[in-house]
């Protein structure tokens, strides 16, 4: 069974299509990216303007008829922290609907963590014991743990990379008073979920996915994407914090040109990583373990478990309704 699976997230819209079907893994066939910026375009007056909603339409087309040619049965797509942040959020789900065909569901920040977290744990398998998740998307920070394939407790704070970017107004390159500011604000905004999740335990093992923490890792030392997804990476905090003393003192573009760095997210890169920093504080943690498995694979996994027949239980995810990606019309 060929699915699409499309996420219209804070930078990018990802269309990625895999090759799944009962007893096997989900095997990925291709994957293309659109970068939109959209959570940087809602600015000030909180809404997408007309451009933009033209822009998305034009770029779910696309992905559509991508997944149409590349022989895909179904496609889902949903949406996350900036279509959430929209106020004519409405406007635009319907407008892409009528243009394209594809509904876009709107997954809430827990729904984002419960999801992301399904897929870590399938990685990981059950060896894995209580699991810790961290995603450090564009708009939010996602944190999950427990020992089942649904999390004990699940949160989502808004302290993405590019929502910490543009909110905490650090220069190019940030101040010192500028970063000590930041880290003091960020151990304030996760000091309440940090004591929630203390009473479910010390992990065994954390992990980390998200753009953001794959760079960081990279740049620690962690192996390039050539090398497979079935290599380890990890990020230590102590590598982490010897990474910040170098990256908070460049600017952005030179950021831009270090390996593992794209050019449309290397403006975050600072607050994803005191970001990364505050939460490993907090939490007393002294490794992260890389997950290849994020969002996506957890809206396939679960989709795969529907088709299956396996009951949907009360856990709040819901199964998104998949598109056909025949002609709309």
């Amino acid at each position: 069974m060929r699915l699409g699976v499309l996420d219209v997230g804070s930078n990018t819209v990802h269309l990625l299509v895999v090759d799944a079907h009962r007893g096997a893994h989900p095997t990925p066939m291709t994957s293309e990216k659109s970068v939109l910026r959209l959570s940087e375009r809602i600015g000030e007056g909180g809404a997408l303007t007309d451009s933009d909603i033209e822009e998305l339409v034009n770029t779910v087309q696309a992905a559509r008829d991508s997944a149409r040619g590349l022989g895909c049965a179904e496609l889902m797509a949903f949406a996350t922290s900036a279509i959430r942040q929209a106020d004519n959020a409405s406007t635009v789900l319907d407008t892409v609907r009528e243009r394209t065909g594809v509904s876009l569901e709107v997954l809430s920040g827990e729904q984002e963590a419960r999801l992301t977290f399904l897929a870590a744990r399938r990685w990981y398998g059950w060896s894995a014991g209580n699991l810790l998740l961290l995603d450090i998307g564009g708009g939010s920070l996602e944190m999950a743990l427990g020992i089942d394939e649904q999390p004990d407790i699940a949160v989502s704070l808004p302290l993405g990379a590019g929502h910490v970017a543009r909110t905490a107004t650090l220069g190019d390159p940030p101040e010192r008073e500028e970063v000590k500011h930041l880290r003091n604000r960020l151990a304030e905004q996760l000091s309440d979920a940090v004591e929630r999740f203390a009473e479910f335990g010390a992990p065994d093992k954390v992990a980390a996915t998200s753009k953001t923490f794959r760079s960081l890792a990279r740049l620690a030392g962690a192996a390039p994407p050539s090398a497979g997804p079935r290599v380890r990476r990890t990020l230590t905090d102590t590598a982490l914090r010897q990474l910040l003393a170098f990256i908070t003192k460049i600017s952005a573009r030179d950021l831009a040109s270090l390996d593992g760095v794209s050019g449309a997210r290397a403006h975050q890169l600072v607050s994803g990583g005191l970001v990364a920093e505050a939460t490993m504080d907090a939490m007393s943690l002294r490794e992260l373990d890389i997950c290849p498995w994020a969002l996506r694979e957890g809206v396939i996994l679960r989709r795969l478990d529907h088709v299956n027949g396996a009951e949907s239980p009360d856990d709040g995810l819901g199964t998104l309704t998949p598109t056909g990606t025949g002609d709309t019309g």
